[in-house]
C-alpha cells in the first residue's frame, strides 16, 4: 500500500509545484506588461506634450518607448495565454509566426536604435557645430525610418522559412528556433546581434576618451579693458570678450562691440559648446549609455544561451538558466522608464509640472517655468 501510494503523491507534488510555477510567472508577466506600459506611455506622452522635450534625443527615445509599448501590448499577451495553458500554442502556425516576427523585429529595432543614439551622442560632443546644424527633426525622422527597415529586413527573411519561427515550449513563447549552425542560419542573427551591441559600446568608449582628452582645457581668462572716455584700451580690448559671448561662454548683456547683431545670431551658429550645454549632452549621453548596458545585461543571458544552441550540438540549455535568461528578456520592456526618470533632472522636473495637470482632469495650475507647453 505504501508503494502504490508514492507515485500518487510524486505526481500529487509535481502538479503542485507546476501550479505554483505558473502563477508565479503569470504575476511576473503581468507586473512586467503593467510597468511597461505605464512607465513608457507617461514618458512618451511627456516627450510629445512638452516643447521643450522636442529634440533629437527625446525623439529617439520616444522611438523607444513606444517599440516597447507595442511589445508589451501585442506580444505579451500570447506568452500569457501560453503559460497559462501549460505552455502550449492554441492559436494557428500563422499567428504563431507574426508573434515571433515581431518580438525579432523588436529586438533588432533597439539594438540599431541604440547603436545609432550613441553615433549622435559622440556626435553632440565632439562636433557639435554639425550636430546643430544638420541634427533636425527630419534628420530624425530619417534615422527612424532606417533603423525600421534595417530591423525589419533582419527579421522578416525566416517568415519564409529561410530559418524558422515557431512556438518553443521551453520558452513560453513564439521565437526564432535556435538549431546549430549548420542546421539554419541563426548564426548569421546572433553575430549581427552582437556585432550590433560590440560597435555600441565601441563608440561609446570613443565618447569617454575623449572627454578624458578634453577635462583639462584651461578656461578662457576674462581681462578688463580699461575705459578712458568711451576710449578701451588694455589687455582685455582685443574682442576676445565679443568672441566668447558669441561662442556662448558669454554671461549678461550683449557687449558693445557687439550692438549691430542681431540677438539671436549667437543661437543658430554657433561654432563651440558652452560649458552648460555640454552638461546637459553629458547627462543625457550618461542616460543612453545606462539603457544601453542594460540592454546588454538583460539581453546576454539569452544570447549566451542561444549560442550555446548554436555551437554545442550534444548538450541543451539547463532549463532554469533558459528560464531566468527569457524572463530577464522580457523585463528590459520596462527598464527605460526608469533609467530616464532617476538619471534625468529634465524629465523629472517636466514630469512634476504636468503631472497634476493629468492627476486633476486637465485643471489649470500652476506651472514651473522650466516646461513649455
Amino acid at each position: 500500500m505504501a508503494n502504490a501510494s508514492d507515485p500518487e503523491e510524486v505526481s500529487g507534488s509535481l502538479s503542485q509545484s507546476a501550479a505554483v510555477s505558473t502563477y508565479i510567472k503569470l504575476v511576473l508577466l503581468g507586473l512586467i506588461i503593467c510597468v511597461s506600459l505605464a512607465g513608457n506611455l507617461v514618458l512618451s506622452l511627456l516627450v510629445l506634450k512638452d516643447r521643450t522635450l522636442h529634440k533629437a534625443p527625446y525623439y529617439f527615445l520616444l522611438d523607444l518607448c513606444l517599440a516597447d509599448v507595442i511589445r508589451s501590448a501585442v506580444c505579451f499577451p500570447f506568452v500569457l495565454v501560453s503559460i497559462r495553458h501549460g505552455s502550449a500554442w492554441t492559436y494557428s502556425v500563422l499567428s504563431c509566426k507574426i508573434v515571433a516576427f515581431m518580438a525579432v523585429l523588436f529586438c533588432f529595432h533597439a539594438a540599431f536604435m541604440l547603436f545609432c543614439i550613441s553615433v549622435t551622442r559622440y556626435m553632440a560632443i565632439a562636433h557639435h557645430r554639425f550636430y546643430s546644424k544638420r541634427m533636425t527633426f527630419w534628420t530624425c525622422v530619417a534615422i527612424i525610418c532606417m533603423v525600421w527597415t534595417l530591423s525589419v529586413a533582419m527579421a522578416f527573411p525566416p517568415v519564409f522559412d529561410v530559418g524558422t519561427y515557431k512556438f518553443i515550449s521551453n520558452e513560453d513563447q513564439c521565437i526564432f528556433e535556435h538549431r546549430y549552425f549548420k542546421a539554419n542560419d541563426t548564426l548569421g542573427f546572433m553575430l549581427m546581434l552582437a556585432v550590433l551591441i560590440a560597435a555600441t559600446h565601441i563608440v561609446y568608449v570613443k565618447l569617454l576618451l575623449f572627454e578624458y582628452r578634453h577635462r583639462k582645457m584651461k578656461p578662457v581668462q576674462m581681462v578688463p579693458a580699461i575705459s578712458q572716455n568711451w576710449t578701451f584700451h588694455g589687455p582685455g580690448a582685443t574682442g576676445q570678450a565679443a568672441a566668447n559671448w558669441i561662442a556662448g561662454f558669454g554671461r549678461g548683456p550683449m557687449p558693445p562691440t557687439l550692438l549691430g547683431i542681431r540677438q539671436n545670431a549667437h543661437t543658430t551658429n554657433r561654432r563651440l559648446l558652452g560649458m552648460d550645454e555640454f552638461k546637459s549632452e553629458k547627462r543625457l549621453g550618461r542616460m543612453f549609455y545606462m539603457i544601453t548596458l542594460l540592454f546588454l545585461v538583460l539581453w546576454s543571458p539569452y544570447i549566451v544561451a542561444c549560442y550555446w544552441r548554436v555551437f554545442v550540438k550534444a548538450c541543451g540549455v539547463p532549463q532554469h538558466y533558459l528560464s531566468t535568461a527569457v524572463w530577464m528578456s522580457f523585463a528590459q520592456a520596462g527598464v527605460n522608464p526608469v533609467v530616464c526618470f532617476l538619471l534625468n533632472k529634465e524629465l523629472k522636473k517636466c514630469l512634476r509640472t504636468h503631472l497634476p495637470c493629468w492627476g486633476a482632469g486637465g485643471a489649470q495650475v500652476p506651472r514651473e517655468p522650466y516646461c513649455v507647453m
